[in-house]
C-alpha cells in the first residue's frame, strides 16, 4: 500500500506536469497565430519598399553588399538621414555623413524638415560627380527617411543612388561596427 506521502508526491508531479503543458501550449498556439499576422505585416513593408523603389528609380543595397563596398574602399558617399543628436552622434556606419530627412514624403524641399539645410547643401555634401555611388540609409526598413534622401539625390541628378533599407539596425544586427561621434 502506498503512503500518503507517495500519493501526494505523484499528485504534485502530475499537477506540475499539467501546468507546464498548459503554459507551453498557450504560447505555442499564440505563436502560430502571430506568425500569420507577422507575415501580413512583412508583406505590407515589402510591397511598400518595392513600390517606393520603382516609383523613385533608385536601387537597393544589402548589408553584406554595403560591407563589401566599404571593405574594398569603393568610392561612394554614405548618408545617414537620422537626427544628429538622437541617432547619428550615438551610432552610425563608419564613413557615413549625416543629413536629416523627414519620415513623411517630402515632395518639395522644406528646410524646416532638413534642419535648416537647403538643396544646395545636400548637393554639396554629395559632391559634383553625378555618377558617384550614393548610399542613403536611416534606422530600419520601415523608416522612410532614407527613401526621401534617395528621392532627392535622384531629383538632383545623381545616377547611382542606393537605399540601404535595413539601416543601422541591420548593420548592427549583422554584428558590424557602428561608430559614434566623440
Amino acid at each position: 500500500m502506498k503512503s500518503v506521502k507517495d500519493i501526494a508526491s505523484k499528485v504534485v508531479s502530475l499537477f506540475t506536469l499539467t501546468v507546464c503543458c498548459a503554459l507551453f501550449a498557450i504560447p505555442a498556439n499564440a505563436f502560430l497565430d502571430d506568425k500569420f499576422k507577422q507575415e501580413v505585416e512583412t508583406e505590407k513593408v515589402a510591397v511598400k519598399l518595392v513600390r517606393d523603389v520603382q516609383k523613385a528609380g533608385y536601387d537597393l543595397v544589402t548589408t553584406e553588399e554595403l560591407k563589401s563596398w566599404i571593405d574594398s574602399k569603393k568610392e561612394m558617399v554614405i548618408v545617414d538621414t537620422m537626427p544628429y543628436e538622437d541617432s547619428y552622434k550615438k551610432a552610425h556606419i563608419p564613413g557615413a555623413v549625416q543629413f536629416l530627412f523627414p519620415i513623411p514624403d517630402m515632395n518639395s524641399w522644406d528646410i524646416k524638415e532638413t534642419a535648416g539645410k537647403t538643396e544646395e547643401d545636400f548637393k554639396t555634401l554629395l559632391g559634383s560627380d553625378l555618377n558617384k555611388t550614393i548610399v542613403i540609409y536611416c534606422g530600419f526598413v520601415k523608416c522612410t527617411r532614407s527613401h526621401n534622401g534617395a528621392v532627392w539625390a535622384k531629383k538632383l541628378g545623381y545616377k547611382n543612388v542606393y537605399r540601404y533599407s535595413g539601416g543601422i539596425f541591420s548593420w548592427k544586427g549583422a554584428g558590424f561596427e557602428a561608430v559614434d561621434v566623440k
